[in-house]
């Protein structure tokens, strides 16, 4: 079954099919109407076998025959004529019975049409099940009516299923006969929720091997529950005017739910069909009422479920994508009711949207999003109206969901905007914690966009016109292990600052439990070796934790530390005159990995090390002072390197390469294109080396119209090929310290981006800044010492500001915001000491102290002494 069918013949399933067509009468009307559809006219059923494959059960129903006026002409007698039709086999057999005759008279004959014994016969009719006893004038069974026979094949694979679905149906038949209530003389163990539970215990299980086979026992177990009627017949119970009946039917029907819940994930695929029967029965009974509100919960449960499980097998069709294309028409009634809610609680903002609702409404959103891109991914986006087939129109209605939430959410956008005030994304604790499914729902209105012309781009004009309760709701409510990948389709609305939380709520929590902490003790004058031995050994989830960091022979430990040791491994690890990276041409700022690393044997490892090192200074943000070149950037992101992206990082490679396409293809060719082949030539530590581009590229000429396949060949050699594995063993250790693949982290960032989280700000040190975020205890701000010590920092250079600022808190660059973007305010405490003593600091929290100086010179002079590099990395820390 597909989409397309939705429309049509989800009607036909209520309009032919014999029984239920009846029960749903009689739900509407606590009666039974003749059924008018033509004996001879095939039913409709989604869930159903094949009518040419075997069958465990034979389902027959009759329905009333349209010959009216031959019935009225015909004299009063006892004689009856039943019609009997074999659903799954699409044949009607007429039965002749007598008023008189005891409806095992009646099994008689079916047993000689049918050849089902009479023994695993079942004979429905309004809904109860016929006991053999009672003659058939009981039931005052008119002319020409219908009746449904259930009958069981000896040879079922699902005996005891069978048996539970016939005890069930009996019961149903006594309590409506009886008066109400389970109590009409039934034996012990005779009730239905007993039976339910009997039912779910027989379930084939997992075998716990390779074979799946019980995946589809369990859904032929569950197709005789749905092709015996039970639901029909549980949902027709409910609705009755006896308190009793209705209390059961309520019972039976969560307790039926709840257990399909409880089965295992790849077997709760195959209770679609059958909670799928119970929304459309109880949808049409009772929309309102809080049973068929749990129903479609469930139903929203296991579409999750069945959803999570595609995803892990991947793009490979597989029957799990079958159930969710086949339910593809189903749901669209529960996403616009979904919808409905969700609008209203979005326009009640004392109430808000609850995450419950949302996460349903998702999970109802995601399987038909996934049918629709099956059927008509060559047609998306679709240009409205649509109105051509059945699908399309269903399409159509989606679009008028999507309309309708786009419009609810500027209200609500527009909302969070007053809120904020003029403080914008500084007063984000004003926002109420209900306004934490905003993203959820702009999530799957921004997927419902892809589907119309036009549709996207009235998402990026809201979201672009609104950009400050955007990014303050990415600020306040993102957290970690939300899937907001689809936030970096907006980056335009988005501030650095928003950019780098998405991609800081990739990492682990990181938090300082000191009761699983990695542990370093590391020697000043070995840092490399020594660290890399310590985070090389360690295994990946023992660097998601806490680090504590120790220097040998010092007394020093706490955060300061840590931050310092970032600072020189990387000092060490991209050192100009180590071997793993090169320096920029012309950015003696940014590094790339070095070909002729490979001289170390152990130069894979070190990468590989490096990689941890740096995930590791970003997830602790500590901004360590090296800038990544613009090449090895797009290497990490999986980008396509082009002929600009080259050009600050080998500027004569670039030069040659633009020369030689640009130059005039006549003069190019007269000159043998410069006497070029396909090969090109490196020399790495003092040796040369030549290597063909293409098969027999040493006698391949480069000529006017190769020379473009020419220079990506070179620039793919020289910028890819030669340190693709270096780049690999880098981008492993960087995964290993995130919990995704390093793609998922750099999909928010762009190079400059990561530049900020790698180095901090790059415009020269504010004192006015500095002094703005400093506090004061045993000195006031009006004391001369520190008047003196403002002025002090005023006449310093920038480098000699940095090496205070190390030696104060350990970080030599402050993050791109300034000093408000520091872990807390920098503190400057007063020293009782004697006042000619030089300053200490504790740079865990941030504390320079300071003698109380006598004069301004002699401060000078000693914060000077500090500025020295051997003095600021270690001297006075604590």
């Amino acid at each position: 079954m597909t989409l397309s069918r939705y429309s049509d013949n989800h009607k036909r399933k209520f309009d032919d099919n014999g029984v239920d067509n009846n029960i749903l009468h009689k739900m509407k009307r606590h009666e039974v109407d003749a059924d008018h559809t033509s004996p001879s006219q095939q039913p409709f059923n989604p869930w159903r076998s094949d009518e040419n494959s075997p069958q465990n059960r034979y389902e027959c129903s009759s329905s009333s025959s349209s010959s009216s006026t031959e019935s009225s002409t015909r004299s009063e007698s006892t004689r009856l004529q039943l019609f009997v039709r074999m659903v799954s086999g699409g044949k009607t057999t007429v039965i002749q019975a007598d008023k008189s005759d005891t409806v095992e008279n009646l099994h008689q004959r079916i047993e000689l049409k049918t050849k089902i014994p009479v023994n695993e016969q079942r004979v429905i009719y309004k809904g109860k099940q016929l006991q053999d006893e009672r003659p058939l004038s009981y039931y005052s069974i008119p002319q020409d009516s219908s009746l449904h026979l259930v009958g069981r094949m000896r040879s079922t694979d699902h005996p005891v299923a069978c048996r539970v679905v016939d005890d069930i149906m009996y019961i149903v038949s006594r309590m409506h006969s009886g008066g109400g209530g389970e109590n009409n003389n039934l034996p012990r163990g005779m009730s239905i929720n007993e039976k339910l539970s009997s039912f779910f215990s027989a379930i084939p299980r997992e075998s716990g091997g390779d074979d799946n086979s019980y995946i589809d026992s369990t859904e032929k177990y569950l197709t005789i529950f749905t092709n015996s009627s039970v639901p029909a017949s549980l949902v027709m119970l409910y609705t009755s005017p006896l308190e009793a009946n209705k209390s059961c039917g309520e019972s039976s029907i969560k307790l039926f739910l709840n257990s399909c819940l409880a089965l295992p994930d790849e077997q709760q695929s195959c209770c679609l069909p059958v909670v799928l029967e119970f929304c459309r029965l109880l949808r049409r009974v009772c929309p309102h009422n809080s049973l068929y509100g749990s129903c479609r919960n469930t139903l929203g449960s296991l579409l999750e479920t069945v959803q999570e499980l595609v995803d892990k097998s991947g793009t490979e069709f597989t029957s799990l994508h079958y159930r969710l294309l086949t339910v593809g028409e189903e749901i669209l009634p529960c996403l616009s009711e979904l919808a409905d809610l969700m609008e209203q609680q979005l326009y009640d903002d004392n109430l808000g949207p609850s995450l419950y609702d949302v996460q349903k409404f998702s999970s109802f959103w995601r399987p038909l999003r996934h049918a629709i891109d099956f059927q008509l991914s060559s047609l998306i986006p679709f240009a409205l109206p649509l109105r051509s087939t059945v699908l399309e129109a269903e399409v159509a209605r989606i679009c008028q969901i999507f309309g309708r939430l786009l419009t609810t959410m500027h209200i609500c956008i527009l909302r969070i905007e007053s809120s904020l005030g003029g403080r914008g994304v500084a007063n984000t604790e004003a926002m109420p914690l209900k306004w934490g499914q905003y993203l959820n729902i702009l999530k799957i209105v921004s997927s419902m966009s892809e589907l119309y012309q036009g549709g996207k781009e009235k998402v990026v004009t809201l979201i672009n016109s609104r950009k400050v309760p955007f990014c303050a709701l990415i600020l306040k409510f993102v957290k970690r292990g939300d899937d907001h990948g689809w936030i970096s389709e907006y980056r335009e609305a988005t501030t650095f600052e928003c950019r780098r939380h998405l991609a800081m709520m990739l990492f682990p929590d990181g938090k300082e439990d000191y009761s699983e902490m990695h542990e370093m003790l590391i020697d000043r004058s070995h840092v490399l070796k020594e660290s890399y031995e310590y985070i090389s050994q360690a295994s990946p989830g023992g660097l998601h934790g806490a680090l504590f960091m120790e220097f040998k022979n010092e007394e020093a430990t706490g955060p300061g530390v840590l931050r310092e040791w970032f600072y020189l491994v990387c000092q060490e690890i991209f050192s100009p005159g180590g071997t793993l990276f090169l320096r920029s041409a012309d950015d003696f700022r940014r590094f790339s990995p070095n070909p002729a690393s490979k001289v170390d044997p152990l130069h894979l490892g070190y990468f590989k090390f490096a990689g941890r090192v740096i995930a590791l200074a970003l997830m602790h943000k500590v901004q360590v002072g090296v800038l990544f070149d613009r090449v090895f950037y797009l290497q990490l992101t999986n980008q396509t390197i082009s002929l600009e992206d080259i050009k600050d990082t080998d500027r004569v490679i670039y030069n040659s390469c633009k020369q030689i396409l640009e130059m005039d293809p006549v003069f190019f060719d007269s000159n043998a294109g410069l006497g070029l082949n396909f090969m090109l030539e490196t020399e790495e530590l003092g040796k040369r080396e030549t290597k063909e581009l293409i098969k027999d590229g040493k006698s391949t000429a480069v000529d006017s119209k190769n020379r473009e396949e020419y220079v990506k060949l070179l620039i793919s050699e020289r910028f890819v090929t030669s340190v693709s594995e270096l780049v690999e063993k880098f981008s492993e250790g960087f995964s290993d310290i995130l919990s995704v693949p390093i793609q998922s982290f750099f999909r928010h960032l762009d190079l400059e981006d990561f530049d900020g989280m790698l180095r901090g700000g790059e415009n020269q040190i504010s004192v006015d800044d500095w002094k703005a975020h400093t506090e004061y205890n045993g000195f006031k701000e009006t004391d001369r010492q520190i008047d003196w010590f403002w002025k002090i920092l005023r006449k310093m250079t920038e480098e000699e500001r940095r090496s205070v600022l190390f030696f104060w808190t350990s970080n030599k660059f402050i993050p791109l915001e300034g000093f408000r973007g520091l872990s807390s305010k920098l503190y400057i405490y007063r020293l009782h000491e004697a006042n000619d003593r030089l300053p200490t600091s504790h740079t865990c929290f941030y504390r320079l102290c300071l003698p109380k100086y006598p004069t301004m010179g002699l401060m000078e002079q000693r914060l000077r002494f500090i500025t020295q590099d051997h003095v600021s990395s270690s001297f006075g820390k604590w």
